[in-house]
């Protein structure tokens, strides 16, 4: 694979691009992490103490979820991996937990020079808030230099989570990174690409966020991402504020998207495609004693809305398996744990009940 910074400025020839329909599947890779989730009775303060109720372990990372959750879904789609984990335990239970769900791993390495992430959630019961701390572990050295496109006949490439990935975040002297140039390669392999973010506190989004979205077919991303990317306040006031949303997707597209934004969030999600039409869809009416644990619901959605992207589906049909995948995680306090065939997701439609529309959604 071609790694040179001429590369990072490469358009996909056209029959490259016609080349998308032949493919199928799709290939994630970013962070592997194993997550240690704890429900506890409140959030303590400093030099206090807080109850842990329950614990589990399970999986974590953008491309780990998403995977899982579509093998757990039972859809008919050939499913790849890539990244890199440890020579220990943990990196063994990532693989054999891979190939035991139908996930290819070839494109996942094991190394000696760093442990195998993993992360501890800690989750509120009674409020579902989560807080995470975070070992960066194996995924920080992981560059995909051995990430050969021209060995897939994926359709879809997805990377996640940018600003959690060290060496794909890293700014060279004319301000790409690793990512822009990887994005870039699938996209002239005959890839679409898709990119999400991590929810971190920090003001490196602009800088490390935009210069992958010039390579990107699909951005996913969350409110508050979205707004560290754009600079736009959509919840200035605690509630979201739909036209900055508008704003903000707009001008994710403008940094380079070239097809579709989608930004979700508790009461649903919205979406702009690029010359095409907004769409508003509001989440699922989950019972509060449903409610496990929030952890995986971002990847869950971001999950449902691939498929439909893969299958070609009406976007309102791929957004509302978003939200239905979404709220089936809910169930469940680890990040997959949850999920079910697709079949019994989409009934939670029925079951459950949608939202009331978000309002401001139909305003102009």
């Amino acid at each position: 694979m071609k790694t040179s910074s001429a590369l990072a400025r490469q358009k996909p020839s056209k029959k490259s691009a016609s080349a998308a329909s032949s493919r199928r599947g799709l290939l994630a890779g970013g962070n592997w992490i194993i997550d240690h989730v704890k429900l506890i009775d409140t959030y303590p303060a400093a030099e206090r103490l807080a109850n842990i109720h329950s614990q589990s372990s399970g999986t974590g990372g953008s491309p780990y979820n998403i995977l899982i959750n579509l093998a757990k879904m039972e859809v008919d789609l050939p499913l790849s991996g890539a990244g890199l984990v440890g020579q220990d335990a943990l990196g063994a239970e990532i693989l054999a937990d891979c190939r035991k769900n139908g996930v290819n791993t070839k494109f996942i390495t094991q190394t000696a020079a760093a442990s195998t992430s993993y992360t501890d959630v800690f989750t509120v019961e009674t409020t579902g808030q989560r807080t995470f701390f975070h070992c960066r572990g194996a995924n920080a050295l992981w560059d995909a230099q051995d990430l050969d496109f021209a060995r897939t006949k994926a359709r879809i490439f997805h990377l996640g989570y940018l600003l959690l990935l060290d060496q794909m975040d890293r700014l060279d002297k004319r301000g790409n990174t690793r990512a822009s140039v990887v994005l870039a390669a699938a996209q002239a392999a005959g890839l679409k690409t898709c990119i999400d973010v991590v929810s971190e506190a920090s003001d490196r989004f602009k800088a490390v966020v935009a210069p992958a979205l010039k390579y990107v077919d699909y951005a996913i991303m969350n409110e508050y991402e979205a707004g560290q990317v754009t600079g736009f306040k959509l919840r200035p006031d605690g509630q979201l504020d739909t036209a900055a949303l508008r704003q903000a997707a707009e001008e994710i597209l403008n940094l380079g998207v070239r097809e579709l934004v989608v930004i979700h969030f508790p009461e649903g999600c919205f979406a702009r495609q690029r010359g095409g039409q907004d769409i508003w869809q509001s989440s699922l009416q989950v019972p509060a004693k449903a409610v496990a644990g929030t952890a995986g619901a971002g990847d869950a959605f971001c999950a449902g809305v691939l498929l439909g992207l893969h299958e070609g589906w009406e976007l309102s049909r791929s957004l509302l398996t978003g939200v239905s995948a979404a709220a089936m995680s809910l169930t469940d306090p680890t990040c997959t744990g949850g999920m079910k065939p697709l079949a019994k997701v989409m009934a939670l439609v029925k079951k459950w009940g949608i939202r009331p529309a978000i309002p401001g959604s139909d305003s102009k």
